[in-house]
């Protein structure tokens, strides 16, 4: 006999009213007691009747989540979480890949696409802060990344300045001098690069040093890392020490380093940013700026059930800022273990 709501609260020792509240995001609970909730409903294996308690409240079930990327193994990574997020309170997720796009970014959330969704997940690079509001209407809406919204739009960001300046901090404490960035992505309008550069600059500052070079790229994966070290590694003087704006990156200038027999880190520490699971494992493994991409996630999802279920319309919008750690790996100097 299938589990009924009673039955998930009788085990988890709550009320019935508890576990609906739970099931169907309709009002907030305890994170205890919200655990406790969903391990009774694993245990028992209950499922609520979706599709029917939609149709009641005039939802679809389905909220939208676009990424610029999905073959970056950081955007994959950080859907794969929005996704595990959404479902976990009952949601359904339609993943779209802009390319960072205006067209596509703008098409998304206009709904000329025609997608039916009650809510949209959002990491623009293309369309402008004033634009997001407006062309979304009234359909709830978190944004990921630098650009700020105007207005109502719920937006969840790492601090990539302070980020970027513990980076340069860190290549500064184990005695490096002439330090370059990889990165540069002046064409781009979403701002992520920018303040990247801008924090790399003022950590090597406090220092009393300047970039010995900063190298701009077409994007921020591997083929890119590769050429811009050889561009370094061409340049006249030498370079001790390099931070790249992405851990893609990192990885295509340590390919270049093995091929031209530079010795990492001895002769050339060298630094990411995302912590992807490649640069753990890399040889020798990736010092990285790690951005928490679980509350990245989990925060984005509930801005948004919170918006759906009109529970924070009156509220002015929320700025959160994730944190993020400076992992130290044997790329810099660090011998440590990958996982």
């Amino acid at each position: 006999m299938a589990a009924r709501l009673k039955d998930v609260a009788a085990l988890a020792g709550v009320s019935v009213r508890t576990v609906s509240n739970v099931v169907s995001n309709a009002a907030a609970v305890a994170p205890g007691t919200r655990a406790r909730v969903m391990a009774a409903v694993e245990e028992l294996g209950y499922r609520p009747n979706l599709a029917a308690r939609n149709l009641r409240q005039g939802r679809t079930g389905l909220i939208g989540v676009a990424v610029p990327e999905i073959h970056s193994p950081y955007f994959g990574a950080l859907a794969g979480l929005l996704i595990d997020a959404a479902q976990e309170r009952g949601w359904t997720v339609l993943l779209e890949r802009t390319g960072g796009r205006a067209d596509l970014e703008r098409r998304l959330l206009d709904g000329s696409e025609g997608h039916q969704v009650d809510g949209m997940i959002i990491s623009p690079w293309s369309t402008s802060p004033s634009e997001l509001a407006s062309l979304a209407g009234g359909l709830p809406l978190v944004v990921l990344g630098e650009l700020e919204p105007d207005g109502s739009i719920d937006h969840v960001a790492v601090d990539n300045l302070e980020a970027a300046r513990d980076a340069a901090r860190h290549l500064v404490s184990l005695g490096r001098r002439r330090i370059a960035a990889i990165g540069l992505q002046s064409g781009l309008g979403h701002g992520t690069a920018e303040l990247r550069a801008e924090g790399f600059r003022q950590g090597l500052r406090e220092a009393g040093l300047a970039p010995v070079a900063e190298v701009e790229v077409a994007d921020l994966h591997r083929a890119e890392g590769a050429r811009a070290l050889r561009a370094l590694l061409r340049m006249p003087g030498s370079v001790d020490a390099v931070f790249c704006f992405s851990d893609e990156l990192a990885l295509g200038a340590l390919r270049v380093a093995a091929e031209q027999a530079v010795r990492v880190p001895e002769d050339l520490a060298l630094m990411g940013f995302d912590d992807i699971e490649d640069g753990r494992f890399a040889a020798p493994s990736l010092t990285t700026i790690a951005p928490d991409r679980e509350q990245i996630a989990e925060r984005a999802v509930q801005c948004l059930t919170e918006r759906v279920f009109g529970r924070l319309q009156a509220l002015p919008a929320r700025r959160i800022v994730v944190p993020h750690r400076v992992v130290a790996r044997e790329s810099t100097g660090t011998a440590v273990s990958p996982v």
